[in-house]
């Protein structure tokens, strides 16, 4: 049975960005991403998680197993109605990560996999550890556990990071501790890796003794096509140690680099422009009449015809007005010119200059389409005219 797991969700810069799943350490909670999530939320929508027994999650009695904790992150999903999402593991996040890109394909856009492994060492020595934590509790094992997440030169001068991370270890449930112990122990994914089809990235920390370089190249090389890299330095925590050249190759491999970043700038400028001189009203109807078929085409608009074209500093927003009633006349494109016009007319444009424009498009462009250009403005402007005396009559 799955359990609602505790989570932080960070809205990207735009409704339909993609989401990216970020899934931590044995011992750790979701505040160890908050050196990505920052960064990767100027792109995507952020989710980043607490696993069952951990943070602020619900902390059945174990032992639990791996499939159990992937079940909880699709769970989590579901309830946000995010069918596919790019999945970011570290350690057992990793191997949680692994078991969702093996068992449902369907759900993964791409897999970034963090100092983890396809089998964590001997299952005894987890065995071990989890009668030791239900014992003596994770404070009993914090000092050992730092030394694993951290270089020795990163231990030793930041003290701060030291007392915040082992406050993280000492908080975890002890029973929560225990019971993902006791998944790491019958992990094992061998035999799997060739059935992850999603892009994959592999990253590893040169200095990391728990998950080593060695354990990453296994992933790697069972993986098709995934890309595989060393960091250094960086122990186990690498997203931590490392939090720059982590957080960009997350975001090169997602798909959240420069080019992607520059369309959402350019598509918010494009709908700064496009409510500029179309109106809000019409703007707001287009957006709620937008369907996943054509949100493509919607976004190409906007970044393009609104976001750069109609924002070039060569001709004011008027002359591209009138432009465009000309260029619609010509072309007898009625829809978007009687948008077009009705615009026009609400930014102020004096019906006489729609005249002079359709008169002038009748010499070069032929006089039916002017005649249809003519027919269209008389009727907005008698519904702007109709508007003006209907408020008149109310005030």
């Amino acid at each position: 049975m799955t359990v609602a797991l505790a989570h932080e969700h960070v809205p990207g810069p735009r409704a339909d960005a993609d989401t990216v799943v970020l899934i931590g350490s044995l011992g750790s909670d979701r505040s160890m991403w908050n050196p990505q999530i920052g960064p990767l939320s100027a792109s995507v929508h952020v989710l980043a998680v607490d696993l069952r027994g951990h943070g602020q999650s619900p902390v059945p009695a174990g032992p639990y197993s791996m499939a159990e904790l992937a079940e909880d992150v699709l769970a989590l999903l579901d309830s946000l109605d995010l069918e596919r999402v790019h999945l970011v593991g570290l350690s057992i996040g990793g191997a949680i990560s692994q078991w969702i890109a093996i068992h449902r394909p369907e759900r993964v856009q791409t897999l970034t996999l963090l100092c983890t492994s396809t089998k964590f060492g001997d299952p005894a020595q987890w065995i071990d550890r989890a009668a030791g934590v239900r014992a003596s509790g994770t404070e009993s094992l914090a000092d050992a556990a730092l030394t694993r997440w951290f270089t020795a030169e990163l231990l030793a001068r930041d003290t701060d990071l030291v007392d915040r991370y082992r406050t993280m270890i000492v908080d975890t449930p002890g029973e929560g501790y225990a019971s993902c112990c006791e998944a790491l122990a019958g992990w094992d994914s061998r035999a799997d890796l060739g059935r992850i089809s999603a892009p994959t990235l592999v990253l590893a920390g040169l200095q990391d003794p728990a998950t080593t370089p060695t354990d990453l190249k296994i992933i790697a090389d069972g993986v098709a096509g995934s890309t595989f890299r060393v960091l250094d330095p960086a122990a186990h925590l690498a997203n931590v140690e490392q939090a720059g050249p982590v957080t960009a190759a997350i975001a090169a491999h997602i798909g959240s680099n420069s080019y992607t970043t520059g369309r959402a700038a350019a598509h918010d400028v494009g709908m700064a422009v496009r409510r500029s001189v179309l109106g809000d009203a019409h703007v707001d109807r287009s957006i709620l009449a937008r369907t996943e078929f054509t949100a493509p085409f919607q976004d190409f608009i906007t970044r393009t015809a609104w976001g750069d074209i109609w924002n070039r500093p060569g001709l004011d927003h008027k002359t591209r007005r009138l432009l465009t009633l000309a260029i619609l006349t010509a072309v007898g494109n009625e829809h978007e010119l009687d948008m077009h016009i009705r615009a026009a007319l609400r930014a102020g444009v004096p019906p006489d200059e729609l005249a002079e424009v359709f008169l002038h498009t009748a010499v070069y462009a032929g006089v039916p389409n002017s005649n249809s250009a003519f027919a269209l403005a008389n009727s907005a402007i008698t519904d702007a005219s109709s508007a003006i005396e209907a408020e008149e009559g109310t005030s």
